[in-house]
């Protein structure tokens, strides 16, 4: 009985969490080397729009060129707002991909979680590097000093993963 459990409850875990193909997309950008910004936003949020026009998001993708950010507008019926992005300088840059889940603003259908992690409120913005969580803004609108310290501190070399942990 412990041989099934362990092959089946692998299996089980494993397809507790199927990525939508927009997930999958964005789940392949942030496996890439390097450092990835995923900004979770939508047009008719007003945060999100606060954080649109203080320009702050054009000047942080031109400052970090080797980055990818990726935008993807949820809880809006699919509309990914390209629109609005463009109109705030956002959408051109090379290193910016702008995305829609196709799913409903309220009800049952709503999203909760983008790869695999909580979704709650918008905007929400997290840094990965290399597949990794590097850091996760899940309440609000970012403040673009600190976005990029986090930037330039997973661009750097230092992981924690390389330490040896102390003898106890």
């Amino acid at each position: 009985m412990k041989r099934i459990a362990a092959v089946v409850l692998p299996l089980i875990c494993a397809s507790a969490f199927a990525a939508s193909p927009i997930e999958q997309q964005v789940s392949d950008v942030t496996k890439t080397p390097g450092v990835s910004v995923v900004h979770l936003w939508a047009p008719w949020c007003s945060n999100c729009l606060a954080e649109l026009k203080s320009g702050g998001w054009p000047k942080i993708i031109k400052d970090n060129p080797e980055a990818r950010f990726v935008f993807v507008s949820i809880w809006n019926a699919g509309d990914d707002g390209r629109a609005m992005l463009k109109r705030h300088e956002i959408g051109d840059q090379a290193n910016v991909t702008i995305i829609a889940d196709p799913g409903p603003r309220r009800g049952d259908g709503k999203l909760t979680r983008f790869l695999d992690l909580p979704v709650t409120w918008i905007p929400t913005t997290w840094v990965f590097k290399g597949g990794d969580l590097r850091y996760a803004l899940n309440y609000g609108e970012v403040r673009f000093d600190v976005l990029q310290q986090f930037l330039t501190d997973s661009m750097s070399e230092w992981s924690h993963k390389a330490e040896a942990r102390p003898t106890p």
